[in-house]
């Protein structure tokens, strides 16, 4: 990937590399070590949470659950996502560029649904209500993918729309025009913004269990739909119907599903 460049005022230009380290010739990328530190906080938030969510506190072999459950379904998910959702002809051509993870692609929604895949599994094995045990992957989930969008902008990958702002930025693999740094939109708004909201809403008095869940589905579905106005559109797929890019077209099932976990999670106790 070709580094992100960041221009202000035309005059001062800044260059990331999205190698961190190479180590007897071994690359090791920013991206791979922000998905390990996305893991780490991840298992920090759900420690922190669970006596509030689960009403227990969080046991080693729950917590190692957790972990594997989401590190393994958001990878699997993520990159069976973006086969399926951005590059279904590449993989008709090539089924084996599905394993090649360094070679970039991955797809939040599809790693969404893979860590829905292993919260299900995770609650039947531990036998822990699902709504509860979402909560929890929730909540835990928010700042993780902010290091993922910082990962995306040291990549210098997934720009945003030309504009002529004055924080617009410079990204060589795409052209040399002024670009929304679209990825620290979504650091803010998916990660710190997303993850408030979802405390807020944990902080409200009676609340219950699939709130948090619902909160997370709405709230990021709403605000990944609104960032993709700033967003370039992936060069393969361009617009789709009524001028929504996929992300957006993906982000609809999402707000519906937050919908009804919500009406679930509010419904009168029978």
């Amino acid at each position: 990937m070709e580094p992100a460049f960041l221009t202000i005022s035309n005059t001062l230009t800044v260059a990331f590399d999205p190698i961190a380290l190479s180590l007897f010739g071994l690359e090791i990328r920013w991206y791979g070590l922000l998905w390990l530190l996305a893991a780490a906080q991840f298992a920090y938030v759900a420690r922190r949470y669970a006596p509030r969510l689960l009403g227990q506190p969080l046991d080693a072999g729950l917590r190692d659950d957790l972990l594997f459950a989401v590190m393994a379904g958001s990878l699997l998910g993520g990159r069976l996502g973006y086969a399926l959702f951005y590059g279904w002809d590449q993989a008709l051509r090539d089924a084996l560029w599905i394993l090649r993870f360094w070679e970039g692609g991955m797809s939040f929604h599809g790693g969404l649904a893979g860590v829905l895949l292993a919260c299900w599994w995770v609650a039947r094995r531990k036998q822990i209500p699902i709504l509860r045990l979402g909560d929890v992957f929730a909540l835990g989930v928010p700042l993780g993918l902010g290091l993922g969008r910082l990962g995306n902008f040291i990549n210098g990958e997934l720009w945003g729309r030309p504009t002529e702002l004055p924080w617009g930025m410079v990204f060589p693999a795409a052209d040399a025009q002024l670009r929304h740094p679209s990825q620290l939109y979504e650091l803010i708004a998916e990660g710190p913004l997303l993850f408030v909201l979802l405390l807020l809403v944990l902080r409200r008095p009676h609340v219950r269990s699939g709130e948090v869940g619902a909160a997370f589905l709405l709230g990021y579905g709403a605000l990944r739909f609104g960032l993709e106005f700033l967003r370039e559109p992936d060069a393969h797929l361009g617009l789709l119907l009524g001028g929504l890019s996929a992300g957006q077209w993906l982000c609809l099932p999402m707000l519906a599903a937050g919908g009804v976990v919500l009406y679930y999670a509010r419904r009168p106790a029978s």
